[in-house]
Formats: structure tokens, sequence, C-alpha cells
């Protein structure tokens, strides 16, 4: 079935690039939403069938913007992940001289990745951020700035010319992109796979996130990602984003989730998804499918009732 795909535009952006790898049959239309809230909000509103959005990158780390408007939305979940990786230019319209430029556009995050090339190289310019960098080459070709660090791509999009290439700090950064989708289905497992959630701690004390991360290790489960945000609820008030090596289809995070459950103020499931790198976890013997599986038969085995549920009928306080 063909939908369409919003990724933050204008044209020219990584995440066009991101939305095209995902889609390289070019089976569905694209649409450039002017922001990640909107890239969003039409997804929700069933505009778009899927979403694609910068999460995080290998620099300048997660994005800001997708991480708050993920936890404000409901029934989003990831379902794939594009890795691109990073080259800029700076772009010019054609006849501007290097020395010449004294106003440089780009998004912050690519900002971030040339602050030393920029001030290097132009040290008396300044630089503004803008929504994404091709926004920002937009802009230079309508008049409104000299210069825009931005991806080699734009330069045909909106008329403009390279006044340098290769233009980074740091040579090979790569930035991770999500696939959003509205009430769809978790994908199958492939054994390489990676599971986003978002835990919500009862109280602030010593030892809270030990007793979080102690719901991961005991049960061999590595985490590629932790981070602290803010809720917005106060300050001091933060919730934890949480990239788990596992997929939900296996006992381990089944169990996981449980302890989670039982011991967070509140818990978010962004989904399970397959790794772009295919990178395959490495699982301790106790931990694995067969191991779950003999524990499980043994407890079957002394008659009891389900070690999860209780006794027919209970059930434990529900949270959402």
């Amino acid at each position: 079935m063909s939908f369409r795909i919003a990724y933050l535009g204008p044209a020219g952006t990584f995440t066009e690039q991101a939305a095209r790898r995902w889609d390289p049959d070019g089976r569905h239309e694209t649409w450039p939403a002017p922001s990640v809230p909107e890239a969003i909000a039409a997804l929700h509103e069933g505009r778009v069938g899927a979403a694609v959005v910068p999460f995080e990158n290998s620099v300048e780390g997660s994005v800001p913007a997708t991480l708050q408007s993920l936890l404000e939305a409901d029934g989003v979940r990831i379902t794939a992940e594009v890795l691109v990786e990073v080259e800029f230019s700076l772009l010019a319209r054609p006849g501007t001289a290097l020395e010449e430029v004294r106003v440089v556009a780009t998004h912050p995050h690519a900002a971030a990745q040339t602050r030393a090339w920029l001030a290097r190289t132009l040290p008396r310019a300044r630089v503004v951020a803008e929504t994404s960098t091709a926004r920002a080459a937009q802009l230079v070709g309508e008049g409104e700035y000299d210069a825009a660090v931005a991806a080699p791509g734009a330069a045909d999009a909106y008329g403009l010319v390279a006044l340098a290439e290769g233009v980074a700090d740091r040579a090979g950064a790569v930035t991770r992109f999500v696939v959003l989708q509205e009430g769809a289905p978790v994908p199958a497992p492939t054994g390489a796979d990676r599971t986003t959630l978002v835990a919500l701690i009862w109280q602030n004390r010593p030892g809270a996130l030990l007793e979080l991360l102690e719901q991961f290790a005991i049960r061999g489960i590595d985490l590629s990602r932790l981070e602290s945000r803010p809720t917005g609820e106060g300050l001091g008030e933060y919730c934890f984003w949480i990239d788990a090596d596992a997929h939900l289809d296996e006992p381990r995070l089944q169990e996981t989730l449980v302890g989670l459950r039982r011991t967070t103020r509140d818990l978010r499931f962004f989904g399970s998804y397959p790794r772009a790198d295919g990178r395959v976890p490495t699982v301790p013997a106790h931990a694995d499918d067969t191991a779950y599986a003999q524990a499980s038969a043994w407890v079957s085995s002394l008659g009891g009732s389900s070690p999860l549920t209780g006794p027919a009928g209970a059930r434990g306080p529900t949270r959402r």
C-alpha cells in the first residue's frame, strides 16, 4: 500500500536522504515537513503514513526536538532506523568570494560539527541557526544569508555553488534517523534489534538509577544508549531515554519490562526494530531463550500459578 512519508524539510536535507534510503524503490511520495513536531503531527492526524526524523548524531548527541515531540505523542512507534554519513559543504550564490562571507546559516547540529572549521576559516563571520541545513541553503538562494553549511546536494536544489567541501571538524560523523509510524505492529525479531524506552523514576533518591539499570544487568541486556532528559514538570524532574539491545519478543526483555513497570512511575515503549548496523548482541548463557524456557518449565512443574500474573484474575495497579 502506497502512502506519503514526511521528513524534515525542505528538499535537500539529510533527513530526505534517510527517507529515500528507507524507501529505495520510491514507492511512496515524500512530503517535506517544516519541523519535526509538524512531521509527527501529520503522522498522528493520518495525513502521512510514516515520518522520518533525526534522532541522534555521533558527534553532537540526541536531537532534543525529536525526543520532546515523541514524549508528547501517543501511539507513535519507531519501526526502523537509518544511518547516514554526514558530509557538509559551504554553499553560496554564484560569484560570492569566500572573503565576502559575513553571515553563515545552518542547523545547530551542523554548526556544532563545523565550529572549529568556521572559526578558523571565517573568523569574522556570524553563524545563525535555522530549522535545517536545507532551509539555510534555501534562504541563501533567496539572498537572506551569505552562505550555508549544508549537504552538498542542496547546491543544485537552490542554485548555489560550493565555496568549500568536506567542511567538518571530525570526519566520519554519522546521524541516526528513525522511521515513525502510528498503530504499526512491532517488526519481527532479526537477532540484531534495538528497543527504545523512556522511564520515569518514582522520585529522585540515592540508588534510583541503579535499581533501574539492575533490571537490565541481571537479565544480560546491554544498553547502547542511556540519557537523562527533563520531563518539563519542574527543575530536577528527569526521565531516562534507553536503547536496549534486545527485542520485545525475547523473554529476557519481557521480564525486564515487567520489572521496570513495577518499579518506575511511568514506562513508555517506543518500539523494537532492526538495528541499521546489523550488530548482533552477545547474550549470556543464563539469559538466552533456552535458559528462560527451562526456568519457566521448572516453575510450572511446581504446580503453582503463573509467576507473572499470580492467581487467576489478579491484576496489579494500572499505569499508562
